[in-house]
């Protein structure tokens, strides 16, 4: 699906943005045509490239945020995005927080929010979108911190929680934060006043009730309509001849059936008594057992993906198992399936190198996750503030 092509005819009015942290352009995908990118930021230079052949190079500037100045950000956004670096907050991580170098990027991130502000620039809506881990970083101290700083800079701000499972084949929970002006919070469209189920686990609710009172009398229960039953499962997306990857030899797939343990030697039994092709996924993880380090092949068959992560060796690379009857294949997955899992439409173009496609991917946001949360939380929220300034004009 073209999600830009779709969101034009849906949304002819243009909105404008900026893209911190932005990767290949999975937020600007998300929000599609109806919207004009004034400023798109990444450090990565190989992320900068990919980003430059799918969304040109105009918006673009490839820098650390820390040497950016308020000089370089042209117009006056609606909308400012920033999916900070995780790997600070991330419970695999080594438990640095918002002090960490990478996650720690989001204070530079605030001072350019607060120089707009300063300039009468500040934009409608800042969005957020970090690992859940964010919520229990520091027993809770950093998500009060994030929050904090909403607050100060002078936005009402609430969380939810959105799994990409909703939306395509992969199991992907992640936490968006939101803020708006507080000149324009009152009666937002899709807040409501309590939580939410879907949006808001108890592990939100959690973190919502450590914050100090005063931060929580600012919350807001965003609350964008239910998505409705997904439409693809992972054997739709799955390619017979990938061109990023090759099928395993017979004695490769054996030595991978050899890693799993009895519950997951079974999950493939099971599958071949099946009466269709089974596709599963499979992360090889190192588990103890008996009081040894033992590394294990653990698959799943439950029509989705495990999270997409960035490679950091083989072992944490997602693989592959078709089985079809007594025929078993495996290899790893292939970079257009990430690139699928994502949400990312077949002319988005990857690179030609599969640890950056993979990486570029299992970095980025899921695109009609964000497609989810523009149609029915930002583009409300722009489109009924412009109409109350107009009125007020008049």
């Amino acid at each position: 699906m073209n999600y830009s092509k779709a969101i034009a005819q849906e949304h002819p009015s243009m909105h404008s943005f900026y893209e911190f942290f932005a990767g290949g352009g999975m937020v600007r995908a998300g929000l599609g045509a109806g919207w004009d990118c004034l400023f798109a930021n990444d450090f990565d230079r190989k992320k900068g490239a990919t980003y430059s052949k799918n969304w040109g190079d105009e918006s673009l500037v490839v820098a650390d945020i820390r040497n950016l100045s308020s000089d370089d950000f042209p117009g006056s956004p609606d909308l400012v995005w920033g999916s900070f670096p995780c790997q600070d907050l991330s419970l695999a991580g080594a438990g640095a927080g918002l002090q960490g170098d990478r996650s720690g990027t989001f204070w530079p991130f605030v001072s350019h929010i607060r120089c707009l502000k300063d300039e009468g620039r500040a934009p409608k809506i800042l969005a957020l979108e970090n690992v859940l881990g964010t919520l229990t970083s520091h027993d809770g101290k950093d998500f009060a911190a994030i929050c904090s700083a909403l607050d100060e800079l002078g936005y009402a701000f609430g969380a939810l929680v959105a799994d990409a499972a909703d939306f395509v084949p992969q199991s992907r929970p992640r936490l968006f934060m939101f803020g708006v002006l507080r000149e324009i919070a009152n009666d937002l469209p899709n807040v409501s006043s309590s939580p939410n189920k879907h949006w808001h686990p108890s592990r939100l609710l959690r973190a919502y009730y450590k914050l100090p009172e005063q931060l929580r009398a600012n919350w807001r229960w965003f609350s964008p309509p239910t998505p409705g039953e997904r439409q693809m499962n992972f054997v739709d997306i799955v390619e017979d001849n990938p061109s990023s990857t090759t099928w395993h030899t017979p004695k490769e797939t054996t030595a991978l059936l050899s890693m799993m343990s009895e519950v997951n030697l079974a999950k493939v039994e099971t599958a071949q008594r099946a009466k269709t092709r089974m596709v599963g996924t499979i992360y090889k993880r190192t588990r103890h057992e008996h009081g040894i380090k033992v590394q294990r092949a653990e698959i799943r068959f439950d029509e989705i993906a495990g999270c997409l992560r960035t490679p950091a060796g083989g072992s944490s690379r997602q693989l592959v198992m078709v089985v079809d009857g007594p025929r078993i294949r495996s290899r790893l997955i292939s970079t257009r399936e990430t690139a699928r899992l994502m949400g990312l439409s077949d002319n988005y173009e990857l690179p030609e190198r599969y640890n950056e496609a993979y990486h570029l991917t299992g970095d980025g946001v899921a695109v009609p996750v964000v497609r989810h949360l523009s149609a029915h939380l930002f583009e409300p929220i722009i489109e009924q503030a412009n109409a109350e300034y107009l009125v007020k004009q008049f």
